[in-house]
This record gives C-alpha cells, structure tokens and sequence, in this order.
C-alpha cells in the first residue's frame, strides 16, 4: 500500500510526535495511555511504510534523471546516450559516465553502431574520433565492454589500415566519424570526446 496526501502527512505527524517524545517520570498510567495509542508494532509499520516511500521516491528520481538524459541526447532501443564534447583520456571518460549513472558507449548491433554516429556527428561534428567503452587491457586481442564481458559486436576499420593495429600500445576502442563509424584501437592515454550510454529499465 503506498501513502498519499492526508495518509502520508499522518505518518510523518505520528512518527515526529513518537520520535521527540523521550521517556519521562510522568505516572505509570500516563505512559500505558501513550503506549496504547502508538504500539511498537504500528510504529514499525509506519516505518516500513516510510521506508518503502522513501524508495518509490529514488526510483522516481533515478527515472526523471535519466528522461532528462534522453531529451538531451538521444535514445536507441533500450539506451539512451549523452555526448560528453570535453575530451578525456578513457579511464577519466569511463569514470565521468560512471559518475553520470550510465557507461561509455559500447554498440551491440551495426543499427546501435549507426545510430550512435549519426548522433555522435550531430553532438560533436562529422569528423569526430570518440571512445567507446571497449578495450582489451585484460589480454591482447579479447576486446570487452565496462563490465568485463565479450564485446558483442564490432566495426573495425578493415579497408586501409587493418584495425586493430596497434597491439599492446593501443588497448581503447574509438569510433571515427571520418570513417564512417568504424572503430580503430588506440592509446588509453589519449583524450578524446566520448558519448555515455544508459540503460533504460
């Protein structure tokens, strides 16, 4: 049962009331009337009850943070991304999208791939070079997203210079705008624009 209006503002006036009244040397019989009006038992149900109000409000919260992401940025099937101009090496990058609730973007399909650089080229311009959040720092050649599982899907840029090239120096996925989404395995140390991801539940 979730409160609301007069329901709530009676709780929050009984638990206020319960809560500054400390233990006095009033007669025994004024502190059995006071326990027969708020028993243990109601007062530990008005808490739960706070509680579980207290967690559709962080729900709500986390739901209205992350619409405001989607108006800003722009949503793809079940995710939401945000370009993020100010360039970063990919840990920094990586760690602000965490900081954001979400994580830097690692496309799962050839649309998402698609749709994030056609978003990308209208939040940071055509040309951009942008991290992903994909890289393979654990071992050589075993690329994988934030969460430490097989990338799911990949574009690297094959026709003029075999990505990925750079073996153990380069270890971070970066899309290029320039071409044409494909991705290319770069130095971790780099800075560059990035775009965050968020699932949406």
């Amino acid at each position: 049962m979730v409160l609301r209006g007069p329901q709530l503002l009676l709780c929050v006036l009984l638990l206020t009331q319960v809560a500054a009244e400390a233990p006095t040397s009033k007669p025994k019989k004024a502190a059995n009337v006071r326990k027969d009006l708020v028993s243990p038992k109601m007062f530990e149900e008005l808490k739960s009850r706070l509680d579980n109000l207290a967690q559709e409000v962080a729900v709500l919260k986390e739901q209205q943070a992350l619409q405001t992401v989607c108006l800003k940025g722009a949503k793809v099937n079940l995710k939401c991304f945000l370009a993020v101009a100010q360039a970063r090496a990919f840990h920094a990058a990586g760690e602000d999208c965490i900081a954001r609730g979400g994580t830097l973007a690692a496309p799962r399909s050839e649309a998402e791939n698609e749709a994030l650089r056609e978003y990308a080229a209208r939040s940071l311009g055509a040309a951009a070079k942008l991290w992903l959040g994909l890289h393979d720092l654990g071992s050589e050649g075993s690329w994988v997203d934030a969460s430490g599982a097989p990338a799911a899907f990949a574009r690297w840029e094959t026709e003029i210079t075999a990505q990925p090239d750079g073996g153990t120096a380069e270890n971070c996925v970066a899309m290029a705008g320039e071409a044409h989404g494909r991705w290319f395995d770069e130095r971790c140390r780099d800075e560059l624009p990035y775009v965050c991801q968020f699932a949406i539940v």
